[in-house]
């Protein structure tokens, strides 16, 4: 498929996905990296009853919370 044409398909909201090789695709800046915190057992019992208010986990609670916190508080580049 030349540029323009899959240019034009994008515009126009056609699915792509066939004419694409995302077998290597990576998205940026989502390495992985594993740490150990330490938290007192009442805000463990806090996020507990979040997470399940919620429908996710604790981990998934604790990175959405931090992410939203790190963007408020990190200037634009």
């Amino acid at each position: 498929m030349k540029a323009k044409k899959f240019d034009t398909d994008f515009d126009d909201n056609k699915d792509l996905t066939a004419v694409l090789d995302i077998s290597q695709s990576r998205r940026p800046l989502q390495k992985q990296k594993r740490i150990n915190v330490n938290f007192p057992d009442w805000m463990i019992d806090s996020l507990d009853r979040e997470a399940k208010r919620l429908g996710v986990t604790r981990q998934s609670i604790i990175k959405i919370w931090l992410a939203e916190r790190l963007e408020q508080t990190i200037p634009e580049e």
